[in-house]
């Protein structure tokens, strides 16, 4: 038997019927669970590894493991901060700024990748596909990576989970929406039943302990059931999937400061991710604030796609002015562009390697 499958006893539960916010109950954060999902009981049951426990994290240097360096940086003190990229320019760009943890986002990749909006339009190979590109960047620098509802049923999540470790991902967030889902600041989404939801999450951890060469992947539960099904049933939710292996928990669109530390403070002693887009459901807090109220890890999903569009809007309508883009470029020549993208490292290595293709550039 593979390792972690003996962790986990069976449940017989039913399923419950899918539930759909209307446009006009956006607000109805009433924190009671007058949902239609059946009425289970939180199992005694829990999930714990070991090898997997925090305390094994506190001590010693930063591992060259993207994964387990992730698992370090949750276990000692600080806010976990990983701005949104979208692609390898955004990605260099991070870096550059220092950003010790990236956050592939579901919403910036389907832009990026395929110029649509976040509805489920995206694939598994898409994700991965981009993954690949940035997590072999800078292959010690963890990254998060959404993996939305896991792309189908209990085999596709393992596979959703070994694909994203093969590509050197640190961790993924999968959650309870529907297969047809909806960017989470988005209004008219529907759940799954808390069971589902809970399948899930229990298939990406077997996945994970049955991977070779026992990998330290961390698994991020989410929840986007807050503005379906009120607080409490959000609450809840996330305390299921924490029994069941859940790292961290991550709560979509929590719209108020006191919901953030009441959050926090339920999920005790799991870490919460929370994420902040402006214009969003949830406050644009900032890393400090976010930070005082008990958040571990918290992502900017589309700080580089929104500031990608403003300034590419701004570029392609000057030279559609002008007729030029002196202005646009900012004085920013084509090797001062390849700098950031790594311009450097190419020429040492070839320098170190014996070769002379670079001596002059």
């Amino acid at each position: 038997m593979a390792p972690g499958l003996g962790f986990f006893k069976s449940s017989g539960s039913s399923e419950a019927p899918v539930v759909q916010v209307s446009p006009d109950a956006e607000s109805e954060d009433k924190g009671s669970s007058q949902s239609t999902t059946s009425q289970t009981t939180r199992k005694a049951d829990v999930y714990y590894n070991p090898r997997l426990d925090p305390e094994n994290f506190l001590e010693g240097e930063l591992s060259p493991d993207a994964a387990t360096r992730l698992r370090q940086l949750l276990a000692r003190p600080g806010i976990v901060i990983a701005p949104g990229i979208c692609d390898g320019i955004s990605a260099r760009c991070a870096l550059e700024a220092g950003f010790d943890c990236l956050y592939q986002s579901g919403a910036a990749t389907t832009a990026s990748r395929l110029g649509m909006p976040d509805l489920a339009i995206a694939t598994l190979n898409d994700f991965v596909q981009s993954a690949q590109m940035v997590c072999s960047l800078s292959p010690t620098t963890p990254v998060i990576a959404d993996a939305d509802t896991g792309f189908g049923g209990t085999a596709m999540v393992a596979r959703t989970v070994y694909q994203y470790i093969r590509a050197g991902v640190a961790g993924m967030h999968i959650e309870d929406q529907v297969q047809t889902k909806r960017c989470g600041h988005l209004i008219g989404k529907q759940v799954v039943s808390r069971e589902e939801f809970v399948t899930r999450i229990r298939a990406a951890v077997i996945a994970r302990d049955s991977f070779p060469g026992n990998s330290n992947f961390v698994i991020i539960g989410r929840t986007d059931s807050a503005q379906v099904l009120g607080m409490e049933e959000a609450v809840y939710r996330l305390q299921l999937a924490a029994d069941a292996g859940a790292d961290v928990c991550f709560i979509e669109g929590v719209k108020t400061a006191d919901l953030l530390a009441s959050t926090v403070e339920a999920l005790k002693p799991k870490p919460v991710l929370v994420n902040v887009i402006s214009g969003g459901l949830t406050p644009s807090f900032t890393t400090k604030e976010a930070e005082a109220l008990g958040a571990k890890v918290i992502i900017f999903s589309l700080v580089s796609c929104v500031a990608a569009v403003h300034g590419i809007r701004a570029a392609m309508k000057s030279l559609k002015k002008t007729g030029t883009d002196h202005s646009s470029a900012k004085g920013m020549d084509p090797k001062a562009f390849f700098e950031v993208m790594g311009l450097q490292d190419v020429v040492d290595l070839d320098a170190k390697a014996g070769g002379s293709s670079f001596n002059v550039i």
